[in-house]
């Protein structure tokens, strides 16, 4: 596995070590050791000792559907995020109020094709946009669902001004619709 860094330090793309023939293709989708010294090089590389992921989660989106900025505040949940099938623009966002990064995003295409993952750190909110007819998303997270705990930040904040590459109006769920503007919203200190 190869750790590509991002413009925020401690978010990497992770690209596999691929091995195809004539009769397809396999890759480890995740390596705890590999994953493990990846962030070792990051500056809250003592994390990665602690890591432990704890829940699975499984989307599917039709074409242009924007999903996020999503995260929750004390219980900040870490994600490995990874498509299986289709095209999607993947985007974290700082929002560790103490980070030099604050309020700063970094946009990753993430597809089945390309077969790269992202690491997003606790502290960060996420959200995708579908650049296919259709996506498949799993991702990994480093703590449970708590729904008291969730939080949304507006996809369309002036103040991000996230260059999303959407074909016309995004097609957005209630909640992302009442997104907060990351001006009002709940951060980590």
């Amino acid at each position: 596995m190869r750790a590509i860094p991002t413009t925020i330090a401690d978010v990497l793309v992770l690209e596999p070590t691929v091995v195809e023939d004539a009769r397809g293709y396999f890759f480890e989708s995740f390596n705890l050791r590999e994953f493990s010294a990846a962030l070792a090089q990051t500056p809250a590389g003592a994390f990665g000792n602690v890591l432990q992921f704890v829940q699975d989660n499984h989307s599917r989106s039709t074409g242009n559907v924007v999903r996020g900025l999503h995260y929750q505040i004390n219980r900040p949940q870490g994600k490995l995020v990874r498509v299986i099938e289709g095209t999607v623009f993947d985007v974290a966002v700082d929002l560790r109020a103490s980070s030099a990064t604050f309020g700063h995003w970094v946009g990753t295409t993430l597809s089945s094709t390309n077969r790269r993952q992202k690491w997003i750190p606790p502290g960060f909110a996420h959200g995708f946009a579908v650049c296919s007819d259709e996506a498949q998303v799993l991702y990994k997270t480093t703590d449970y669902f708590a729904p008291d705990h969730q939080r949304c930040i507006a996809w369309n904040d002036p103040a991000l001004n996230i260059d999303w590459p959407l074909q016309g109006e995004p097609v957005l769920s209630a909640r992302d619709r009442c997104g907060t503007l990351l001006a009002e919203a709940d951060v980590y200190l």
